[in-house]
């Protein structure tokens, strides 16, 4: 997992943490595409969708909001 910069307000941390477990998901097969025809496949494989619209790799690398089109999921993680 990425590492977060720690903050020094408590309360910030607090609405950070609440809103990560509501609109972060990790799913086990997805398939990240670059355009809208499909051709570009970024990533084949798990990840996890941050709530800041980041896509994160097993690799620890991430993908930009900016670089992904689309993200079709075949299976979430449980």
């Amino acid at each position: 997992m990425a590492p977060t910069v720690p903050s020094t307000n408590p309360i910030l941390d607090a609405v950070r943490d609440t809103f990560s477990e509501i609109f972060e998901h990790q799913y086990s097969d997805v398939v990240v595409y670059g355009d809208r025809e499909g051709e570009i496949v970024l990533h084949e494989g798990p990840v996890r969708m941050r709530a800041d619209g980041w896509i994160e790799l097993p690799t620890d690398r991430l993908l930009s909001p900016e670089a992904v089109h689309h993200v079709d999921i075949r299976s979430e993680r449980r």
